[in-house]
């Protein structure tokens, strides 16, 4: 059985998660679910004993079915929300998440039969240009994928209420 790398203590919640950047044609990919009303970066919780770069090839694999490459670590991204739903309901979250650039392949073709607690996930490739009209996590994308950068990013988004 494998063990994703997090814990829960009291009503505080907490996950090491690497997660993918997928551009192709302009777009950038999500997930969705019937259940949730966003859209979310394609990744999940690393194992214990596995590289966050191994992780990602991994969660890209189970949730578009094409074996994406990694280019290269883009950003560290620290995360803080209160979650309102779902099984996190009533939870003080912190995420600490590498996302890592993956090589395009130069198509939108995808071989998707995720599945998320139960639940049938969908693929979105959603424009760039478009990406502040949707309710899509995280909400930095937007503006990483304007403009140019290189090296590592370091971003702390906090969603908490006040």
């Amino acid at each position: 059985m494998k063990y994703d790398c997090g814990f829960t203590k009291d009503n505080k919640w907490f996950r090491y998660r690497a997660a993918a950047i997928i551009v192709e044609e302009g777009c950038v990919l999500f997930a969705g679910n019937e259940i949730d009303d966003y859209y979310y970066s394609i990744g999940g919780g690393v194992h214990m004993g596995e590289t966050a770069e191994d992780a990602v090839r991994r969660e890209v694999l189970e949730e578009t079915g094409v074996p994406y490459e990694v280019d290269r670590l883009a950003v560290i991204h620290e995360n803080f929300f209160d979650e309102s739903g779902g099984s996190l309901k009533g939870m003080d979250c912190h995420e600490l998440s590498f996302y890592f650039l993956m090589k395009p392949r130069g198509t939108k073709e995808l071989h998707s039969d995720s599945h998320t607690q139960g639940v049938k996930e969908n693929m979105y490739w959603i424009p760039i240009e478009e990406l502040d009209r949707y309710k899509a996590y995280p909400t930095f994308l937007k503006d990483f994928l304007s403009r140019e950068h290189s090296g590592i990013e370091h971003i702390v988004t906090d969603e908490r209420e006040a």
